[in-house]
């Protein structure tokens, strides 16, 4: 009698696996070159930004001094020779800061501050904020944890009296981390938007999408949008200014372009702008935020409960 053993596998079934977790491995280490070479690019903007706050506090006359910034720069970095040359991102810092400042000071209670920054933003160690400042920093957690260790090293210090926060821009819920950390709909706020690393108009429409559902009615939101991230978007359709006109107000903001020359006029400033070519924008939430209209929708259940009540008791 022959007995006819039957395969426990046969080698297609073997080999399928195999194929399988081989084109997962190559997946996943295309995925780890290309994240690596995102997070190399705005390593290497943000630095180049940091070099032009560095050298703009070297001038004669400057905007504006950063005390710190030199410590987030390579031991072995050169300055390039002080000009008559002004860059239009020191231009932009210049006007982020005044705007900053002034709108807390002109609005009453105003004490939450959002950065959407590249992580080596010193603003919440060299401006003057008010008393009891809830600011939070949204970044690339790896710069920002870098940062913060090279600035802390030369003495830079929040003031006492404020509170300083970092959510980190990879997570998959900026809002909620927002929120969770502290972040409250209700109260006046002012957002700014200056380095932070995206790639598509898409991430900035989340952005915008974050601002519009957290920020109470009134709030301002304002910094400056790389223009290479707009221009394949303005055509012979629209001008810039139409394009983020409409790409705001679908979002319930309405919002202002300002130009460098504007800005420039404004300060005095006699010295020759170099090329960069971004947008400068300022814009303004006109709904109610989700944490108002939740605010709203609960006065309003208990003013029609106590109304049933008193109703009931006239019966």
């Amino acid at each position: 009698m022959k007995l006819f053993l039957r395969p426990t596998a046969t080698p297609h079934a073997r080999a399928m696996p195999f194929l399988f977790h081989a084109s997962k491995k190559k997946t996943r280490v295309f995925s780890a070159k290309l994240e690596r070479e995102e997070n190399d690019q705005h390593l290497n903007a943000a630095m180049k930004r940091a070099s032009l706050r560095y050298q703009e506090t070297l001038r004669s006359d400057p905007l504006f001094t950063d005390p710190y910034i030199r410590c987030l720069l390579p031991p072995d970095f050169q300055t390039d020779d002080p000009s008559n040359v002004l860059h239009q991102h020191c231009l932009a810092t210049k006007f982020i800061d005044d705007k900053l400042i002034s709108t807390m000071q002109e609005i009453d209670g105003l004490r939450q501050v959002v950065l959407l920054t590249d992580g080596m933003d010193t603003r919440p160690y060299r401006l003057k904020w008010p008393t009891s400042t809830l600011m939070f920093d949204v970044s690339p957690d790896g710069l920002f944890r870098m940062s913060v260790k090279k600035l802390e090293e030369v003495g830079a210090k929040i003031p006492r009296s404020c509170l300083f926060l970092h959510v980190q821009s990879e997570t998959s819920n900026i809002q909620q981390a927002l929120c969770s950390k502290g972040f409250n709909g209700t109260r006046p706020s002012i957002w700014v938007f200056q380095g932070h690393p995206i790639t598509t108009v898409d991430n900035f429409k989340d952005i915008l999408g974050i601002f519009s559902n957290l920020a109470a009615k009134g709030c301002f939101f304002f910094g400056e949008l790389p223009f290479w991230l707009v221009e394949t978007e303005v055509g012979t359709k629209f001008t810039t200014s139409e394009w983020m006109d409409k790409l705001f107000t679908s979002h319930g903001l309405r919002v202002k372009t300002i130009g460098y020359d504007e800005i420039s006029k404004n300060i005095g400033n006699e010295y020759t702008i170099g090329d960069h070519g971004n947008i400068i924008f300022v814009a303004e939430q006109l709904h109610f935020s989700d944490d108002q209209m939740e605010m709203w929708r609960i006065e309003f259940q208990r003013i029609e409960e106590d109304g049933d009540e008193e109703g009931f008791e006239e019966l």
